[in-house]
């Protein structure tokens, strides 16, 4: 006759992880919103008539505007207006929406190979999770992927592959199935703490690239990969420089 009070308890629980949840959104955007009005601000200052600034890509927000429009704009003037909008206080990565970037104001540029061999050092040792046979991402699992976002999120502008695997055991259409929902689980997973979408992209490839030197049968090839691709080559300099397209 317990089960009462472990049900209210339960209900309280999540009556509270929803409340936390609606009240980071609710900030979340209220900074997206502040940002948005001081790069409106700099973007017109700096001469890019027709250019918006995205703070919610995807829906969520983010402090890692996407720039759009402005077609017509020199090469130049595109570079001003990323450089100047990078230059606000608490601006993150800003990058234009076809693919070119400007590191966040004052850092060093951090090439897209350093991205990917971060993630792999996070992964060499450990692996994201699911549920046995399912898309569902182990609960264990949450903390690996925060890092793995962190270390991605210097790469914001590059295109970054996530590949889902599976050993041979099963059919393989049901490996590849499984192997691309589990991609797409780690997609949705990433864009949820604040990787743009539009720079993701899952593929699964069922149990057909086994790991070098493993059986196929061999539970360990059941993992997923990440590659960053740069969209555009980057120079060594403080800032770099989003003007080529």
């Amino acid at each position: 006759m317990q089960l009462r009070p472990t049900l209210t308890m339960i209900a309280g629980t999540l009556l509270v992880a929803a409340m936390s949840i609606a009240y980071s959104m609710t900030g979340g955007k209220t900074m997206a919103v502040n940002l948005a009005k001081a790069a409106a601000v700099a973007i017109a200052d700096a001469g890019g008539y027709g250019v918006r600034a995205d703070f919610m890509p995807g829906g969520l927000p983010t402090r890692h505007p996407v720039l759009d429009g402005g077609d017509n704009l020199d090469e130049g003037t595109r570079a001003q207006i990323a450089q100047t909008v990078a230059a606000i206080p608490g601006m993150g990565g800003v990058r234009w929406a076809d693919g070119t970037i400007v590191a966040e104001s004052g850092a060093v540029p951090i090439s897209p190979l350093h991205c990917q061999e971060d993630v792999e050092a996070l992964l060499r040792a450990r692996s994201i999770r699911f549920e046995e046979s399912r898309a569902t991402i182990d609960r264990a699992s949450r903390a690996l992927l925060d890092e793995v976002a962190a270390a991605l999120r210097p790469c914001l502008g590059s295109i970054i592959a996530i590949t889902g695997h599976t050993d041979s055991s099963g059919p393989e259409a049901g490996n590849l199935a499984l192997s691309q929902e589990r991609a797409e689980a780690v997609e949705q997973a990433l864009v949820a703490r604040g990787i743009p979408s539009d720079g993701l992209r899952a593929v699964g490839l069922g149990s057909r690239e086994p790991v070098e030197g493993l059986a196929p049968a061999d539970p360990a090839n059941r993992r997923i990969d990440f590659s960053v691709i740069a969209t555009e080559p980057l120079r060594p300099t403080p800032v770099d420089t989003p003007g080529a397209r």
